[in-house]
Formats: C-alpha cells, sequence, structure tokens
C-alpha cells in the first residue's frame, strides 16, 4: 500500500550469548566440539505495519525489545531473520548524540551529524539558527563537546535530530532529557510533528504519553507481539503482564472450556443424585457444591450502570463483591457535581488470610490516562492482617474538583507477599463517573482559585 510508512515482516533478531571472552574466540576459530554459546532470542516473529501520520507507541516490560525494534527500523541493527521496509527520511531519537565526536565543537558536530543523516552542507546552513535556537546552550556551542555538561550535551545532540524536518520521527525514552523547562520544549515540538502529521515512533515507560499522543499502541513482552489496539486497551493489558496476570487469548479460551466442562459435570452430578439414597445424594450434592463455587464468588455489583467490557483479573484470594458511586446526601449514582463531596464504596471478602490488603481506586478519563487515585496504604488508613469469611466495607470520600465531563472508574485490592507486590482483585474502568459543572477551568481538575481584583488609584500631587 502506498500510505505505508514502516513495514516490519517475520522480524527475528538473536543475540549468541558467551559466558566467557575465550568461549567467543573458540567458537571463531573452530576450536573444540558444539557450541560454546547460548541463544537469547530478543524478537520472535514480530509483524507491525506503521501508516503515514499515524503515531504509534510500543511499550512493554524491560527486555520485551522495544529498543532492538527500533535499531532494526532505523538499520543500526540487523534482523536476524524477516525484513523492515521504510518510506521516508527517518530521524531517531534513539542513543542522543551518538554520532557526535567528543574533540569537535558543537557547531563542527552539527554539521557532522547533519551529514551523516543524509543532509547537504547548504541544507545544514539553513537548520543552523533554528537548531541553535532550540539547544539554547550559548557560546558553549564553540568549545569541543568533551567540555559540555552532560545536559548540554543531550540538548545539543536533541536539537539536532529534532530539527532536521524528517518525515518520520522515532522516540526511544528521548522526551525527558535536561531541565524541566528544556523537557517542556521538546514535548511542545513532539505535539508540533503530530500536528503536521509526521509519522511518529514512540517508546516510553510514561503510559500518560503514551495515552495523550498515540494513535494507536503495540504491546511487547519477551521479545513477542502480544497485541495492538487503543491505547487504554493496550495499556490495561500492559499492567496485568506488569503482575503476572496477564492470559493469552487462547488459554483464557481453555479455562472457559474447562469452567464450562466443570459446570457440566456439576449438574450431571446433581441430577444423578435425585435417584440415589438419602445418605448418598447428600454426599453428591455436597460434590456439586464444591465443584460450582470453585473461584471466587461472582461480584455482586453497584446497582448502577456497569461496563460490559470491564478488565477483571486477579487471584482473587479477596474479592470485590460491591461498589457504588455516592453523593452528598447518601443516594446512589453517577453523576456527581462538581464542587460536592462523594463517596466510592466498595466491600471486599477476604478468600484467605492476608497480611495487609490494599484498597484503592482510580478516575481515568476516557483515553485512559489516569487522573486521580489513591489507596488505603497512600493515606495510612488501614494496615491490618485480615482473616479468611470476613468482610470489609470500605469508602473514599472527598470532594469534587474535577473538571465537567465524563470519566471511568477503576477499583482493586492488591497487597505484599514476601515483598511480592500481588494483585488480589481489579475492576478496570468498572463503572461511568460523570462530573456536572457550570464552570472549567483549564486541565483535569480546578483548583478552586480565589480572585481579587483592585483597581490601582496613583497618587495625586
Amino acid at each position: 500500500m502506498d500510505n505505508i510508512a514502516i513495514q516490519v515482516t517475520d522480524v527475528e533478531k538473536i543475540y549468541k550469548l558467551y559466558d566467557k571472552p575465550s568461549d567467543r574466540l573458540k567458537e571463531t576459530l573452530g576450536f573444540g566440539r558444539g557450541k560454546h554459546h547460548t541463544q537469547h532470542h530478543a524478537l520472535k516473529g514480530v509483524n507491525l505495519t506503521i501508516r503515514q501520520g499515524e503515531c504509534v507507541g510500543i511499550i512493554g516490560t524491560n527486555g520485551s525489545g522495544k529498543s532492538t525494534i527500533l535499531k532494526i527500523i532505523t538499520g543500526v541493527l540487523n534482523p536476524t531473520r524477516g525484513s523492515v521496509t521504510v518510506n521516508g527520511r527517518i530521524s531517531a531519537l534513539l542513543e542522543l548524540g551518538a554520532g557526535f565526536n567528543n574533540e569537535y565543537n558543537g557547531i563542527e558536530n552539527i554539521y557532522l551529524n547533519g551529514t551523516m543523516i543524509g543532509f547537504t552542507e547548504k541544507e545544514i546552513d539553513e537548520k543552523l539558527d533554528s537548531i541553535l535556537e532550540f539547544a539554547d546552550i550559548g557560546e558553549y556551542v564553540y568549545q569541543p563537546v568533551k567540555t559540555y555538561s552532560s545536559g548540554m550535551f543531550v540538548r545539543l545532540a536533541f536539537a539536532v535530530a529534532i530539527n532536521i524536518d524528517p518525515e518520520i520521527l522515532i522516540v526511544d525514552e528521548a522526551l525527558s532529557v535536561g531541565d524541566v523547562f528544556f523537557q517542556a520544549k521538546c514535548y511542545h515540538k513532539f505535539e508540533e510533528f503530530k500536528e503536521m502529521g509526521k509519522t511518529i515512533v514512540f517508546v516510553s515507560h510514561d503510559l500518560s504519553s503514551i495515552s495523550k499522543y498515540c494513535d494507536r499502541v503495540v504491546l511487547l513482552n519477551q521479545g513477542t507481539k502480544l497485541g495492538e489496539g487503543s491505547a487504554k486497551e493496550m495499556i490495561d493489558t500492559y499492567k496485568q503482564v506488569l503482575v503476572g496476570q496477564y492470559t493469552a487469548p487462547e488459554e483464557e479460551q481453555e479455562r472457559l472450556v474447562d469452567d464450562e466442562q466443570l459446570r457440566n459435570a456439576a449438574k450431571s452430578r446433581s441430577g444423578a443424585a435425585l435417584k440415589l439414597s438419602a445418605g448418598e445424594q447428600e454426599a453428591a450434592e455436597g460434590s456439586s457444591e464444591a465443584v460450582s463455587t470453585h473461584g471466587a464468588e461472582e461480584v455482586s455489583g453497584s446497582g448502577m450502570a456497569e461496563n460490559p467490557e470491564l478488565l477483571e483479573y486477579g487471584s482473587k484470594k479477596a474479592v470485590i463483591t460491591e461498589y457504588q458511586i455516592r453523593d452528598d446526601k447518601g443516594i446512589t449514582t453517577s453523576a456527581i457535581i462538581k464542587g460536592n463531596v462523594f463517596t466510592i464504596h466498595m466491600k471486599v471478602k477476604m478468600m484467605e488470610d492476608l497480611q495487609a490488603p490494599i484498597f484503592a481506586f482510580t478516575i481515568k478519563n476516557v483515553r485512559g490516562t489516569e487522573i486521580t487515585g489513591t489507596n488505603t496504604m497512600f493515606e495510612k488508613a488501614f494496615l491490618e492482617p485480615v482473616s479468611a469469611g470476613e468482610v470489609y466495607a470500605v469508602d473514599f470520600t472527598q470532594e469534587m474538583n474535577l473538571q465537567g465531563g465524563e470519566y471511568l472508574l477503576s477499583l482493586g485490592v492488591t497487597g505484599y507477599e514476601e515483598d511480592n507486590f500481588t494483585v488480589y482483585h481489579r475492576l478496570y474502568d468498572v463503572l461511568n463517573l460523570t462530573v456536572i459543572s457550570d464552570k472549567n477551568t483549564v486541565g483535569f481538575y480546578d483548583m478552586n482559585s480565589r480572585i481579587e481584583v483592585k483597581k490601582f488609584e496613583l497618587c495625586q500631587g
């Protein structure tokens, strides 16, 4: 297709790992028998299509292959298998300043780096002023870069990479360089590129930025593409991966089939029990009960409109059995007037003894960006052991200061088991929350500013 900017087809990248340098030498020279290395599959048959004008995010845990695929796209690395086709001139914000010569001054490095990218001297002349203005390192640009601070070095490297007017921009965690003012300038330039319809591939651990900027997100894990879709969908899946709760679609289907077989078996036993003696029937019913209650009990809900596509997972050692939003009069509702007090309520049943469960809520916007939230550990509100069978009512009460609009509420029960973070039960985007407002300010929430304006009287005389 004519509108494809980047096409990655069945790409694999395999590294040879050696226990010691002599093993590499032995294998290179052919000494000894057999292999002296182990193989590490950084990428495993990854396919990816990025169209012109798209902003595509790539997320995943450390070691998932994010940086590797970017280096293959930019030509820094060659794939072991597969192919990559790129239509358009690329600027890559990967290892900033990788092409700089420490003995050259800033100006010389601008021309060196620009030439390596493919620009003529005349083209670099035309872009020099904008590069220097963006870097804003003053007279240091005439000094050897080996005398630069790390901040000045990345400012110049970023300015060169971002001001060459590429058709495709590749960004790997490079927007958070320099001080806070320079970071703001970097993000503003990034937004300009997006508004201009440039193709952008963006790798970041900052999920808020991924949610804000990306049209589509690809999730990698241990070299495999787990999926691609909307930012909200992939970020929610990524969070399952982070806590070890991700289930592949085929595994989930197998689990559903197994559960259906268990239910059918329970029904069969229950039916057969009708033909047995009284004593045998009691035993059969006990068996059926054990099967039908396998796992955690069902969530009873809220009495409110619930999300039919909510994401639910966890070990179910504790289960959220009830949840509601209540206004300042205690009435269950999904609409809260801005400025009023409201309560997020949930009821949690403990299925096992737990050391110190943490109850939490998060409010996100419709794009999946987390706006606010808290938990009982942050608030130092509940740090106690609990016993199986106990039920706890948890109420978070606060003033509604979000701007008017639509939001999504997520709930969770988590904890630490031998210093390992564990999810017991999470309900992502379970309820819609509508904020009603007749006064909206800038951003996500209202600081409730008090304003005083006075006319200044000049003294006469």
